[in-house]
């Protein structure tokens, strides 16, 4: 066993990766996705209503075993819109995690809604269902059927689940936790495509689920993302208005309410089809990186690669080492190296309750969201790193 220290990690991340810069993830890309952009242009399909649009929502249900697929601009409206369906209204309350990135928490905002910030635990990176049982209990009345928050009166009406860097949270835990509490259920798997919790893809379990297909996912369109859901009523809400509530008709343009024009452009559509063709490529790739730094991490003392859980299937979209307590005061100094050596390793999340707009809303106790923001630390993860 190595012993610990910041310029052994980076010299032997750099032997395995080879010359750099490594960013932290990089789209892979090639001659499909230039075929793919150029038939649309072609058919002078490159906006909302291209053939390409239907086709990628086509092969995002079929993979996911999903119901019903909506294809939007990105993640974060992905996460809004599943909220607005919802009926999440002004002054309503949503449990999500402190520890995720601020597009969940914004999209909550935009809809007037409060977020109500809970813990994470370091064993998933996820909400820690028992400590968040434990909570409601003490400040939850249930009357007509909704949990009311006893200190603010309001209702807690929904709880936003997050699979971070690609691995399954206590997904069964959160469904258990949403009928005691009669809440709403909408699936943050942004960062999952192609992750599995008991052979079920990540964003199947709640009432919606939500995609993000940014730059730096495992699959991209660029900038787009997915809602997903079983039910045809909640489909067919999220469809109309994110086509800016449009009345189907020939030739008249007749909105029957406030709609939003979020729908992914065929163009994107059409490179994210080049994409999802490579999937079991890149997840290929994926784990395999991941066994190359498991065989340099299981070698140095004080530091572990995360492995994924029993009963999951992780797209390992960034791979991820947890420093042991006594070593996490170097965990600056080691991206801070890494950097200098162009290896651009990041930390988790500062966690949301912290920053400015946020520091004033409700809150549980979150030592476990600050002990992963403490000894986390992500991992150059591009699957172009391995052949």
């Amino acid at each position: 066993m190595l012993k610990f220290s910041p310029n052994l990690i980076i010299n032997l991340i750099k032997n395995l990766l080879g010359k750099g810069p490594h960013p932290l993830h990089e789209p892979s890309m090639g001659r499909e996705e230039i075929d793919f952009v150029n038939r649309t242009i072609k058919k002078n399909f490159v906006s909302t209503k291209g053939i390409y649009v239907q086709k990628f929502e086509k092969r995002i249900q079929n993979y996911t075993n999903s119901k019903y697929v909506s294809s939007l601009i990105n993640g974060t409206q992905a996460i809004f819109i599943a909220l607005k369906v919802l009926n999440i209204k002004s002054n309503d309350e949503v449990l999500v995690p402190a520890l995720t990135f601020i597009g969940t928490v914004n999209a909550i905002t935009y809809l007037g809604a409060e977020p109500h910030f809970v813990d994470s635990r370091i064993d998933d990176f996820g909400i820690d269902c028992k400590k968040l049982e434990n909570y409601l209990s003490k400040i939850v009345v249930i009357k007509n059927n909704k949990s009311v928050n006893k200190k603010t009166g309001r209702i807690i009406k929904a709880i936003i689940p997050v699979h971070v860097f690609g691995h399954p949270c206590d997904i069964e835990g959160v469904m258990n936790l949403s009928k005691k509490f009669k809440l709403k259920v909408v699936e943050d798997a942004a960062e999952c495509f192609g992750s599995f919790y008991k052979k079920k893809h990540l964003g199947t379990f709640g009432d919606i689920g939500c995609l993000s297909f940014n730059g730096n996912k495992i699959i991209t369109t660029g900038g787009g993302g997915a809602v997903l859901t079983s039910n045809k009523k909640i489909n067919d809400k999220i469809k109309h208005l994110i086509t800016t509530a449009k009345v189907e008709h020939k030739w008249e343009y007749i909105h029957d309410q406030v709609g939003f024009n979020f729908r992914l452009p065929s163009l994107n559509a059409a490179f994210g089809i080049a994409q999802i063709k490579k999937i079991n490529q890149f997840l290929k790739l994926k784990r395999k990186l991941f066994l190359k730094y498991q065989n340099v991490f299981n070698k140095i003392e004080g530091v572990k690669l995360y492995k994924e859980k029993k009963h999951s299937k992780s797209n390992y979209w960034l791979q991820t080492i947890i420093l042991e307590k006594k070593f996490c005061h170097f965990k600056n100094a080691l991206i801070k190296n890494g950097h200098k050596k162009k290896i651009y390793m990041r930390p988790a999340w500062r966690l949301i309750s912290e920053l400015k707009p946020y520091k004033k809303k409700q809150k549980m106790n979150l030592d476990g969201s600050r002990k992963i923001y403490k000894q986390v630390i992500n991992l150059p993860s591009s699957q172009a790193l391995v052949k």
